[in-house]
Order: C-alpha cells, then sequence, then structure tokens
C-alpha cells in the first residue's frame, strides 16, 4: 500500500507535499518534457506583475560552487497576457496552481488580487514582498508595519488563500512573520534568496550587471532550514519551504522539522527530474520507517534541550 502523502490546509487538499519554487520552473509548459505536472502537489508559477517587466540587464546569471546567483528582475510580460496565455494550459493540469504576484505598491499587489481572483485555475496566490533584486522589492519585508500593510489590503482584495515570501534579509524576521500573520496570511513561504556577488578577476567587474544577485542553491539549505525552525518554534502556520531543497533526504529534513509544503528550485535548472525523485524517495522512506502517512513524520523533529524534550509543531 503506497503511503499517503496528502497534505490539508487553508481549505485546500495537495495530493503531497512537493511543488516548486517560483522562477525556477518556467512560466508555463517548458518542463513538460521531464516532469508529470499532474503528479506535483502544486506548481508555483514565475513572478507575474500588473504591467509587463523587461527584468535587469545582462549578465544577470552567475554559477557558484555550492548554486548560483540570479538578477533576473521579475522578467515577465505582466498579468494579462498571464491570464490570456497561460492560464489555459494550467486548467488541464489536475494540481493546484499557486500564483506568485509581486507589485511596486499596495495598490499593485491589491489590483493583482482582484484580477486574479476572479480566474478560474487559480488555487492560491504567493505575495513575493521579498524580491532582492529589484529596486522596490525588499522594501515591503523591511519592517513589520509595511509587510502588514501589504498582506491585510491583499486579504480584503481576495477570497483566495495566499502565502507571504519572506526574506532572510529582514532585520527583524520574526517580527516581520508576526505581522503578516496577524493581517491574515494563510501560509508562509520561506526562504527567499539571499544576497551575493561575484567578481571578474580579470576585467575587475562584477559578474553580475546588477552587482548582487540572490544566492540559491545547497549553500543556503541550512540558513532556510534554520528559518523554518525559528518560526515553526513561535507560530502556528503552514509554511511552504524552499532553500536548497534537492533530493528527498533535503526535502525530509524540512518536512520533519514542520514544513507543509516543500519546494524544490535551483536544481531544477540542473536537474529537471528531480521533483519526480524527490516524490519517489519521500514514498520510499516512510515505506522503510513503517509509516502509512506523511503526517507521521511532519512536524516531528525532537530537540533535546537541558530543560525538555518537545516536538515541533505541524501548521
Amino acid at each position: 500500500m503506497r503511503p499517503d502523502l496528502t497534505t490539508k490546509f487553508a481549505g485546500l487538499t495537495f495530493k503531497n507535499p512537493v511543488t516548486v519554487a517560483s522562477g525556477t520552473f518556467g512560466s508555463k509548459d517548458e518542463y513538460a518534457a521531464s516532469v508529470d505536472y499532474s503528479k506535483l502537489g502544486a506548481v508555483v508559477t514565475k513572478t507575474v506583475t500588473l504591467q509587463p517587466r523587461q527584468g535587469n540587464p545582462m549578465p544577470r546569471i552567475w554559477e557558484t560552487p555550492c548554486g548560483m546567483l540570479n538578477a533576473i528582475g521579475l522578467q515577465n510580460k505582466g498579468v494579462d497576457d498571464f491570464i490570456e496565455n497561460k492560464i489555459p494550459y494550467f486548467k488541464k493540469i489536475r494540481t493546484h496552481l499557486i500564483v506568485n504576484i509581486a507589485g511596486e505598491s499596495v495598490d499593485d499587489f491589491v489590483a493583482l488580487a482582484r484580477k486574479l481572483d476572479r480566474v478560474k485555475g487559480v488555487s492560491a496566490l504567493e505575495l513575493n514582498i521579498s524580491c532582492p533584486n529589484v529596486k522596490r522589492g525588499l522594501e515591503f519585508c523591511a519592517k513589520p508595519e509595511l509587510a502588514h500593510e501589504v498582506v491585510a489590503a491583499v486579504k480584503g482584495a481576495t477570497s483566495l488563500p495566499f502565502f507571504t515570501k519572506l526574506s532572510p534579509e529582514a532585520g527583524d524576521f520574526l517580527g516581520v512573520a508576526e505581522a503578516v500573520i496577524r493581517a491574515g496570511s494563510h501560509a508562509l513561504s520561506l526562504i527567499n534568496t539571499i544576497r551575493g556577488m561575484a567578481v571578474d578577476i580579470e576585467k575587475r567587474r562584477p559578474q553580475i550587471a546588477n552587482v548582487c544577485g540572490g544566492l540559491s542553491g545547497p549553500a543556503i539549505r541550512p540558513i532556510a532550514l534554520r528559518f523554518l525552525y525559528e518560526v515553526k518554534r513561535h507560530f502556528e502556520i503552514p509554511v511552504m519551504a524552499m532553500g536548497g531543497i534537492a533530493t528527498a533526504q533535503d526535502a525530509l529534513e524540512f518536512l520533519i522539522t514542520g514544513a507543509d509544503l516543500v519546494a524544490l528550485g535551483t536544481v531544477n535548472f540542473v536537474h529537471p527530474k528531480a521533483t519526480m525523485e524527490v516524490l519517489k524517495g519521500i514514498e520510499a522512506y516512510l515505506k522503510r520507517k513503517g509509516h502509512p502517512s506523511i503526517d507521521d513524520v511532519r512536524g516531528t523533529l525532537q530537540v533535546k534541550s537541558e530543560f525538555e524534550n518537545h516536538h515541533v509543531p505541524a501548521g
């Protein structure tokens, strides 16, 4: 008998906890030759903005020893094009579609939420208030009050459940997390990339035209896991976790620490079938351990201290 990987929260039922991180899986069917989209728990789109964006100048990607730097700058054709040309494809796929949205103002987020609220086929939104690669990207998660304002406005503009994506660059990370939870965010997405840079020593110039880019991949996995642990210690909130997840073992570390969904990102560029292998690996682990359900391991991290041995609660 196959283990039950079903995950439920925010009124949605996910067939399994495996999905993809925004910006790493194309905008439509780019990975269809390698991945059966319908087997994923959800598909998370590349960021959609109100108006088309050209993105940052080239070069804007640089490979690092344990991941990559990117400064794409949210290049996309805008929400109207997304609704007209991308949504029809996703309507045919039997899995949830989570649309990542970003704005330069609170009004942008509200307009995007209202437009997508009326679109059949959209299951949830992911609010990108923490992109490190655009001029007005990080400011919404820089302070708890700004994050609260965005989330509260979106809450009033849509009936869709939504995740708020947070950055480790936030000075008061737990304060921002608390603010968006109070404002009504149904879940959190943890974590966005961490700013870094690389230098061409021959030309004595940055390798990326934007100077800095977002670091992703295996290098940030321990950091992402720590932020997940901290959030789960302090709040009862569902979390879609991401940050260097590439294998079933990686995914299970996050699930045991309390993640509800696990999103694979940078690994998709180097190993397009990674999501399918992670799914199989999670099932194999549950069978080997004799667990009939993913809920038997989710949030079961045991932390020994001088005073207690407690479990980290699941969302």
